[in-house]
């Protein structure tokens, strides 16, 4: 093979172009596309088997030039059929052309339409919006047409209805709609207003006066005697709408009923309230305590000779709660005292009874008068508080007055402190019931009663303070009616306070409290005798306790007191009693105990005479002596119960000493002793005791 002919077949062997010329041309890509060739797997087979690749390059040309001719002989076979295929393409040019045309034509066809419609949707939307303004400005119309015209059957109702009947009120109302619409309307220049203006002035001034003759009936029929005014006031709110009309277009008519109203129930409550004041203060009891009914007066004082007023029967009501508390619980709001029927049965009072009376008439004809202004006259706050105060503020300072002047000339303080919780209890109620109208007055009588429930428990304290038990004479060891007094007192005050504390009772509890009990250690100072003082002062202090826990639900700071002063007189009452019988053997006792506290055991020095005399004297007496300890206690103790504690006690503070006794003689040198076969087994005296009944 030729040079020229391996440079033909060089270029066979998809070498790619390669044009040496181009400034393109880079060694790198020649050496990468000889590469790429050479992987190629005829290639790769042909250089294995050692072929000659020109002359392998030659049987490719000659084969591709005998695949070459076939191919023209077979299109030569098939001229005929490509000649009817190109005639087919050519006459399918031709329909696909008019098709073209064709649709060209249609497509300008729904161009047109489109605008067409797009026309009609235009005209849709403008005329939807108009067809809706219209319907708009004849809504508009119509309504406000409504709103102008004064219909005939409302000019008949208003003229002729009584104002009692629905139908009236139902115009009324719309009749005062038009007259506020109308009057907006004019405003704005409204032409149509002209039109019923007149109509409806008249209408208006119609209205009013019948509305004004109407009320003004209902005021003066509160005026007439015997009447119940609760009757028309009720008629009154029914039609509180009259009110509001009048309010809304003729305001010197409301101002005029509204006086007239203010007026007449003004004088109405005054006379009544003033009336029943006067009748009901006559049914208090005329035994009334005065200066000289104190806790620490003597049951013996008497009046003066000049004195108009008579002696207090029995002082002692004058502390005692009894069933006055009731006034605060099962009593607080039944019915008032009607005067003229207790007369009539001669029934009398305590004072916190008629102030319970008087104050609940109050409380319930003024929440009723507060709830109606609020209610018929849309008053609220400060302008409800002014009317109120303008129709009951005489009444007020009439019932202020009275109960200064009484609570002035008082001198039971419980009955005070009662009217005091009374007012407090009221109160609430009137908050309740959502009436704040008296809140300035509670606390005015409230200013009133204080001072003067302190004023009495002051002059109380120093009648206690100044008893001179010199006066009393002969003092026995019961309980002294002053200490009942007070026991009494102080219970009553401690229970009525605990519904609303006060910490100025405790502080002058606690201050009568000092004064009591250096009145109790005056009294016990009397007694020559430790244990005659000692009995005076357990019988005191128990009676006293006793009350409190009793007439208190709760334990209150004076009964831990003498409760405590309780225990300390008895425990030291005990030593008393056992003393004259056991108090060798106790001294003893006392004495050992304090040399082994000090570590003296070895100390103890045997004494034997006087270790035989203990314990010979309480075997042969113990049971002597018990029977004198118990006769001793249950004649000193007015209370049983307190009288078995205390000989219970004595026993058991017997037992002690004696085990402790047996202790001690069983330390030091008096534990070798001959005497200690004689001492009694501590059970035995133990069963001895428990079988031990009181005698009394």
């Amino acid at each position: 093979m030729s040079d020229k002919d391996f440079a033909a077949g060089d270029i066979n062997l998809n070498l790619g172009e390669l044009d040496l010329t181009s400034e393109d041309f880079w060694l790198d890509e020649v050496d990468e596309h000889i590469q790429k060739n050479l992987e190629d797997e005829v290639v790769q087979d042909a250089l294995k088997k050692g072929t000659d690749l020109r002359t392998y390059a030659k049987e490719v040309e000659r084969e591709l030039l005998d695949v070459e001719n076939a191919s023209i002989q077979d299109y030569i076979k098939e001229s005929g059929n490509i000649a009817s295929l190109h005639k087919q393409i050519a006459a399918c040019d031709t329909i696909l052309e008019r098709m073209e045309e064709m649709l060209n034509g249609f497509q300008g066809d729904l161009s047109s339409i489109s605008s067409e419609i797009q026309t009609l949707q235009e005209q849709s939307v403008s005329m939807n919006i108009k067809l809706k303004n219209r319907q708009a400005v004849r809504g508009e119309l119509s309504q406000y047409v409504d709103e102008m015209v004064i219909p005939e059957h409302m000019i008949n109702h208003i003229l002729d209805t009584p104002v009692t009947e629905r139908e009236f009120l139902e115009q009324l109302h719309e009749l005062n709609h038009k007259i506020n619409f109308v009057k907006e309307q004019s405003f704005r220049d409204a032409r149509a207003c002209h039109d019923v203006k007149d109509i409806l002035e008249k209408l208006k001034i119609k209205a009013i006066h019948k509305i004004r003759e109407f009320l003004m009936q209902k005021i003066y029929s509160f005026r007439k005697p015997m009447s119940n005014y609760q009757v028309p006031q009720n008629a009154m709110l029914k039609f509180r709408f009259f009110n509001e009309f009048l309010m809304a277009n003729e305001r010197h008519v409301a101002r005029e009923i509204r006086d007239e109203y203010m007026d007449t129930m003004s004088k109405i409550y005054y006379s009544y309230f003033k009336g029943y004041l006067s009748r009901l203060m006559k049914l208090q009891f005329e035994e009334v305590a005065d200066k000289d009914d104190l806790m620490g007066v003597e049951d013996t004082a008497k009046k003066s000779f000049f004195s108009a007023k008579p002696a207090l029967k029995n002082r002692s009501t004058v502390f005692t709660l009894g069933s006055r508390g009731e006034v605060l619980t099962s009593r607080l709001e039944e019915p008032i005292i009607v005067p003229h029927a207790q007369q009539k049965s001669d029934t009398k009072f305590n004072f916190e009874s008629l102030f319970r009376s008087l104050h609940y008439a109050l409380m319930d004809n003024c929440c009723r008068e507060y709830l109606f202004l609020v209610d018929f006259y849309m008053a609220s706050g400060t302008a409800s508080q002014d009317l109120f105060n303008a129709i009951m503020g005489k009444t007020l300072q009439t019932y202020l007055k009275s109960m200064e002047e009484h609570v002035g000339e008082c001198f039971d303080s419980i009955a005070i402190f009662l009217s005091i919780h009374i007012a407090h209890k009221f109160r609430n109620i009137m908050h309740k019931r959502g009436v704040p109208a008296l809140d300035r007055y509670w606390d005015t009588l409230l200013g009133i009663m204080w001072p003067r429930f302190e004023t009495i428990l002051h002059l109380n304290i120093q009648s206690v303070r100044d008893v001179d038990p010199q006066k009393f004479g002969h003092i026995d060891n019961r309980p002294h009616y002053i200490t009942r007094r007070y026991a009494e007192f102080s219970a009553a005050i401690v229970g009525i306070n605990q519904s609303f504390p006060d910490e100025r009772v405790h502080h002058l509890l606690e201050q009568l409290q000092t004064e009591v009990e250096n009145f109790i250690l005056k009294m016990a100072a009397e007694f020559p005798l430790r244990k005659e003082q000692l009995i005076f002062l357990i019988n005191n202090y128990d009676m006293m306790l006793g009350v409190l826990m009793e007439r208190t639900a709760e334990e209150s700071k004076e009964s831990e007191s003498f409760k405590e002063l309780l225990t300390a007189r008895t425990h030291e009452f005990i030593e008393e009693v056992l003393s004259p019988h056991f108090g060798g053997m106790i001294s003893f006792v006392k004495d050992c105990e304090n040399i082994i506290e000090r570590g003296g055991v070895e100390a103890l020095r045997a004494d034997e005479r006087k270790v035989q005399s203990i314990v010979r004297g309480f075997n042969n007496d113990w049971k002597r002596a018990l029977e004198l300890i118990n006769g001793d206690v249950m004649r000193a103790f007015t209370n049983f119960k307190n009288g078995t504690q205390i000989l219970q006690g004595a026993l058991t503070q017997l037992i002690q000493y004696y085990h402790r006794f047996q202790k001690v003689l069983g330390q030091g040198t008096y534990k070798n002793m001959q005497i200690r076969n004689e001492l009694i087994n501590i059970h035995h005296v133990m069963v001895e005791v428990k079988k031990y009944k009181p005698t009394f």
